[in-house]
């Protein structure tokens, strides 16, 4: 058990590292820059359009490696996700995510960075995210038990 933590722990911490170095490089923890980019009638700056292209072309690559492989680099279960559907809770979620997004400048990897960082607005912005969160398992499981069968 304690060679499973140090190998995944280990791994998992130097990837979140290395992801969060990278939001602090890219500028994606600052939510002015990231206003700026979405500012398209006004003083846009399109910077963060190249951070976003290296991600898509990054991550495309990584997905087709993936998707031919049984066992992730430490051996685990490769859990890709399988749904292609284009539903409305996704079309809603897409939505509400980019209203936030906007609205804050911060989305939830770089929310977290700048917590880190001791950001007010990340404060702000992540005790708002941990409630829509929590007010979304609570709706899920109020439907779960809506539809589940009486025994």
């Amino acid at each position: 058990m304690k060679k499973h933590f140090l190998e995944h722990g280990l791994s998992e911490f130097v990837v979140g590292l290395l992801f969060g170095f990278g939001l602090i490089l890219s500028g994606m923890t600052d939510p002015g820059k990231v206003i700026g980019f979405l500012d398209l009638f006004g003083t846009w700056d399109p910077s963060l359009a190249f951070v976003m292209g290296g991600a898509i072309a990054v991550g495309f690559f990584a997905f087709r490696v993936a998707g031919q492989r049984t066992q992730n680099f430490l051996g685990g279960a490769m859990r890709l996700p399988t749904s292609r559907d284009i539903d409305q809770r996704l079309v809603v979620g897409s939505l509400l995510f980019g209203a936030g997004w906007g609205l804050a400048g911060f989305c939830p990897g770089p929310a977290l960075v700048s917590l880190g960082a001791g950001q007010d607005k990340a404060v702000v912005f992540v005790i708002a995210m941990v409630l829509g969160m929590l007010a979304f398992e609570w709706l899920e499981g109020r439907k779960t038990k809506a539809v589940a069968p009486a025994v």
